[in-house]
């Protein structure tokens, strides 16, 4: 249990605790150390004076103890006496108990008595109050309290300072992984953790290197491919009607359209930068979108009605709409399709697109919308598409400021856009 609660401090409140617990045994072992090796050593140097000097005060009280002498005893001097036998019966704090009125330690309580020749016994003690020693452990004692926050204040702050430099290179890692390259990690210190964050900052900037150079020779090959394309598909149309003609148009618009995808999806990673925006109804964008190009297919419309108008870039946002509702009218089954909007409370938007088919496997899920990836058999080359789609999807959602999320509806497929007030651009 301990060790759990342990693994879930921070770095930060971890170390202070250590620097606590140390400070705190290292004080135990000190004060222990040195309090039993100067007791022992004064009980011996000091039993000898403290005898002789308390010979002097019984033989001062008289026998039988004149307690008159002993009331000025205690007077002139920060003592306590208390004195039993069959004449006197005295105290001069009567108020105190019998473990108080003297050390607690044996030797000495025996050798703070003394006796009479006519059989008193006579006890001497310190008088705490008198002395004022009551009060001062306690404001040592709350000193000593304030001193220790003191110093743990102190270390928590050092450590918070020696550590800052964590966040930084925790926040620059987030940013390298969502693929902004744009702020690399300020690196203000010399120690390990400054050389940390060049190392990250040297190592974003090949990632970035890499990538960029990914991306050119991708839209290098599709550009060039483009002309040859449009080129074969002009030789195809001159040929006469036939299956082979058909299926040779086929592929070649499969083609002309995955060409088209990638380009897009280059441009969408330059992000709110390669968008047009205009205010944009969403509502009004929906329902046109379904009735060009959608008619008939059984599509179920629930607009949210009022949404307020945002910028946003009408071109992409179509483009969205057309890939979410024909991935689930091709895998959907045969079954009916969903198209909802709403209206966040913060004035944002909200868009889903369901289906009713055998949606997706749940280990699956964290990687749709990633280029190229088909999940299973039933989402497959041959049920057409080559796994773009909801890739430009989530590339114009991030473009927007918004998100795109997915979940399995049981049964079916649902995926949500969701776009911030004023659609935020990326």
């Amino acid at each position: 249990m301990i060790r759990r609660r342990l693994r879930t401090l921070s770095l930060k409140a971890r170390l202070v605790l250590v620097f606590l617990l140390l400070a705190l045994g290292t004080t135990l072992l000190f004060v222990q150390a040195t309090g039993e090796l100067f007791s022992t050593g004064w009980r011996e140097l000091a039993r000898p004076l403290v005898a002789d000097y308390l010979d002097h005060l019984a033989a001062d009280i008289g026998s039988p103890p004149d307690v008159a002498r002993a009331r000025d005893l205690v007077q002139s001097l920060p003592l306590s006496i208390r004195i039993d036998g069959p004449q006197v019966q005295w105290a001069s704090h009567p108020q105190q108990q019998l473990q108080r009125h003297g050390p607690r330690d044996r030797q000495w309580q025996e050798a703070l008595e003394r006796r009479t020749a006519d059989g008193h016994r006579i006890r001497f003690g310190l008088d705490w109050a008198g002395a004022g020693w009551p009060d001062r452990p306690r404001w040592l004692a709350w000193a000593t309290l304030a001193a220790l926050l003191a110093l743990t204040a102190g270390a928590w702050a050092w450590v918070r300072h020696l550590l800052r430099p964590l966040g930084a290179i925790q926040a620059g890692a987030q940013r390298f992984g969502q693929g902004d390259f744009s702020q690399p990690i300020a690196v203000r210190r010399a120690d390990e953790l400054g050389a940390l964050a060049a190392q990250v900052n040297a190592m974003a900037a090949s990632l970035q290197h890499m990538l960029a150079g990914q991306r050119g020779l991708l839209l290098a090959i599709s550009h060039e491919l483009r002309s040859p394309l449009t080129r074969a598909r002009l030789h195809a149309e001159l040929l006469d009607d036939s299956d082979q003609r058909a299926a040779l148009l086929r592929d070649l618009g499969q083609m002309r359209d995955l060409i088209a995808d990638l380009l897009e999806g280059e441009r969408l990673a330059a992000g709110a930068a390669a968008l047009q925006l205009e205010p944009v109804d969403l509502d009004a964008l929906a329902a046109q979108v379904v009735a060009s190009q959608f008619a008939g297919r059984g599509i179920g419309l629930q607009l949210g009605g009022k949404l307020p108008p945002l910028p946003a870039d009408r071109a992409r946002l179509q483009l969205l709409l057309r890939n979410l509702l024909d991935n689930a009218l091709r895998h959907g089954g045969g079954t009916p399709v969903q198209l909802r909007t709403a209206a966040t409370p913060d004035g944002g938007w909200l868009l889903t697109v369901r289906d009713h088919g055998p949606g997706v496997a749940p280990d699956a899920l964290a990687q749709l919308g990633e280029p190229f990836y088909r999940p299973d058999a039933a989402r497959s080359r041959a049920a057409g598409g080559v796994g773009l789609g909801l890739h430009l999807c989530r590339l114009v959602a991030q473009s927007h400021g918004g998100t795109l999320q997915w979940r399995n509806a049981a049964p079916g497929l649902e995926v949500t856009l969701s776009l911030p007030p004023a659609a935020a651009p990326a």
